[in-house]
C-alpha cells in the first residue's frame, strides 16, 4: 500500500509542523514515510507545499499523483488539480493546521494518543487539542494500514550530517547561513557542549580560514556552505592543499549560476567540488544518497582528512539535506580518529602557503618543487587504496544484469523505487573523488548503461568518461530545480531498455 499526501498553503501556515508531526505518528505506527519540501524563497506568502509519502514497504521517493490533498489555503486545490487521481480526498477547511492533524489521523485509522503526544510538545496544546479532536471527529476512517512494532524513526540529510560530525568528536563548526547548508548549522548548534562550539563567522571566507586555523591547533573543525559560498571558500582549498591541515567542507548544492533558485534542488555543483581551487592537490569526495550514508560518509571525511591530512568534501544537495526520510538500520559504528601530528603548544610548528621543506621554510628549489608535488600526487594515490576498504560503491537490484544504471547523491531514492519491476543493476557511486577502480569494472561488463542526474550537462558522465574512457550515451536527466518522482522517472527508464 502507497499513498502520496499533499500539503499545501502559504509559508507561515504551518505546513512543515503539520506534516513533520503525521510523518511522526506513522512511523511509531511501523509505517514507512519519505518527505520532501517545496518552498519559494519568502518568509510569508507566496506557495509552499510538501509531499509525504507513506508505505508499508521501504520509500525514498514521491510520486507525481497525489491521494490526498490538504489546502491550508485557497490556492493549493487550483495549483495542483492535475495531480489528483479520481477518488482522491480534498480536504479544505477554514481552521487551524492542527483540524487537519486530527482529520488524517482519523482518515489514516492512526493512534489519536499518539497525536496528542506530539501536541504536548508545542505551545497552546490546549488549543491544538481541541482543533485536531474537532477534526478527528469530523471523518470517517478511509485507510486501514498495518499497525506493526516500529523500530523506525526519521531523519533528514542536515540531521544526519550532524550526527555524523559529533560521531566524529567535531569541536567545532564555522558557517555562514545559505539556504540549505544552513540546517546543518542550526541541528549542530542545538548540541552545543563543552566539546563542540557552532560559530556564526561575519561570511565565509572567514569560515574556512576559521576551521583551517582552528585544525591547526588539533581541533576538530569543518565548515559548509551552499554554492555561492562554497565559491568564496576556493582561496582557502588552496591553501589547506599546500599547508595540509585537515578540512572537512559540507557543499549542500542548490540551483545556480549565481543566486540561481534559491531554495530548490540540483547536482550541478558537482565540478565546483572537483575542481575549486587552484594549483594540484588532493581531495576526496564523497556523495552520500541517505541520511545512513550521510551519517557514515560524514565519519570517514574526518577520517580521511585527518589520516591524509587533506581536503575531504561531503557533497549533499537540497533534496537530501531537506527531505525526511526513514530509518529503518543503524548506521555503522564511526571509526575512531587519531589526530597523529605535530601540534602547537607542544612543539613550534609551522604551516606555510608558499612551498616548503620539511621545517615548512619557504622555497624556491625546483628539486623540492618537484619532490613536494610528486608527494601529492602520490597521497591521492594512497587514498583511493584506502576508500578500497570503505563503501566506495553500492551495487543495487539484479546483480548479473547487463544493463547499468549509474547515479549518484540524493537520485539513489527514486532509483530505488523506479526500478524495483525492472531487469537492470544499479550502481551507487559513494566516493566520486578518488573513483573507485570497481567503476570502470562494472561498467566494462554493461551492454547498456543508462546514467541518472540532476543537471542539464551530465557531469557525472564527463567525469567518469575521463576516468575510465567510457562514453556514456543514454542518460536521464533533471533540471528544472525540481528532484526526480519515481513514477515519471520509471517511464524514462523504460523508454531507454526499449530504445
Amino acid at each position: 500500500m502507497k499513498l502520496n499526501i499533499l500539503f499545501g498553503g502559504k509559508a507561515g501556515q504551518g505546513i512543515n509542523i503539520v506534516s513533520h508531526i503525521l510523518a511522526k505518528i506513522l512511523v511509531k505506527q511501523g509505517i514507512y514515510i519519505f518527505q520532501s519540501r517545496d518552498y519559494e524563497s519568502l518568509i510569508r506568502g507566496g506557495h509552499n507545499f510538501n509531499i509525504l509519502t507513506l508505505s508499508d514497504k521501504p520509500v525514498n521517493s514521491n510520486e507525481s499523483k497525489i491521494d490526498i490533498l490538504v489546502s491550508i489555503d485557497t490556492k493549493t486545490i487550483e495549483l495542483h488539480k492535475d495531480e489528483l487521481k479520481q477518488d482522491s480526498i480534498i480536504l479544505q477547511e477554514d481552521k487551524g493546521n492542527m483540524y487537519f492533524a486530527g482529520q488524517l489521523t482519523k482518515l489514516l485509522d492512526l493512534d489519536f494518543n499518539l497525536l496528542k503526544e506530539e501536541l504536548q510538545k508545542l505551545r497552546n496544546f490546549e488549543e491544538n487539542l481541541e482543533q485536531a479532536t474537532q477534526g478527528y471527529n469530523s471523518k470517517e476512517t478511509k485507510f486501514n494500514l498495518p499497525v506493526k512494532q516500529s523500530h523506525l524513526s526519521i531523519l533528514n540529510g542536515n540531521q544526519a550530517a550532524a550526527q555524523g560530525a559529533i560521531n566524529s568528536k567535531l569541536n567545532l563548526y564555522f558557517a555562514y547561513p545559505m539556504t540549505p547548508a544552513t540546517g546543518l548549522m542550526n541541528e549542530l548548534a542545538s548540541h552545543q557542549s563543552n566539546n563542540l562550539t557552532v560559530f556564526q563567522s561575519e561570511n565565509e571566507i572567514a569560515a574556512i580560514n576559521s576551521a583551517l586555523g582552528a585544525s591547526f591547533t588539533g581541533a576538530r573543525a569543518m565548515t559548509g556552505s551552499s554554492g555561492g559560498g562554497f565559491d568564496l571558500m576556493t582561496e582557502a582549498l588552496s591553501l589547506q592543499g599546500q599547508t595540509e591541515i585537515p578540512l572537512v567542507v559540507y557543499l549542500a548544492s542548490r540551483p545556480g549560476p549565481s543566486t540561481g533558485v534559491p531554495t530548490y534542488t540540483s547536482q550541478a555543483d558537482l565540478n565546483v567540488a572537483l575542481y575549486a581551487g587552484h594549483g594540484e592537490f588532493p581531495r576526496i569526495v564523497t556523495a552520500p544518497g541517505d541520511p545512513k550514508e550521510t551519517i557514515e560518509k560524514t565519519n570517514e571525511a574526518f577520517y580521511l582528512s585527518e589520516k591524509f591530512k587533506t581536503l575531504a568534501i561531503i557533497l549533499t544537495d537540497k533534496h537530501l539535506a531537506e527531505s525526511e526520510y526513514t530509518l529503518s538500520e543503524k548506521p555503522n559504528q564511526p571509526i575512531q580518529i587519531q589526530t597523529q601530528r605535530a601540534l602547537p603548544g607542544n612543539q613550534i610548528v609551522k604551516a606555510s602557503s608558499y612551498e616548503h621543506d620539511e621545517q615548512s621554510l619557504t622555497t624556491e628549489s625546483p628539486e623540492l618543487t618537484i619532490r613536494n608535488a610528486e608527494a601529492r600526487i602520490k597521497k591521492q594515490k594512497q587514498i583511493q587504496d584506502e576508500i578500497e576498504n570503505l563503501q566506495s560503491i553500492k551495487i543495487h537490484n539484479n546483480q548479473e544484469s547487463e544493463n547499468l544504471i549509474i547515479g549518484w547523491g540524493s537520485t539513489k531514492g527514486a532509483i530505488l523505487d523506479a526500478i524495483q519491476d525492472f531487469n537492470v543493476k544499479f550502481l551507487q557511486i559513494l566516493y566520486i573523488n578518488p573513483l573507485s577502480k570497481k567503476v570502470k569494472e562494472e561498467m566494462q561488463k554493461a551492454k547498456k548503461i543508462i546514467l541518472i542526474e540532476n543537471n542539464s550537462t551530465a557531469l557525472l558522465a564527463d567525469w567518469l568518461t575521463q576516468k575510465t574512457g567510457i562514453e556514456i550515451k543514454n542518460k536521464i536527466l533533471k533540471y528544472d530545480g525540481r528532484p526526480f518522482l519515481s513514477d515519471e522517472l520509471k517511464t524514462k527508464i523504460q523508454e531507454n531498455l526499449n530504445d
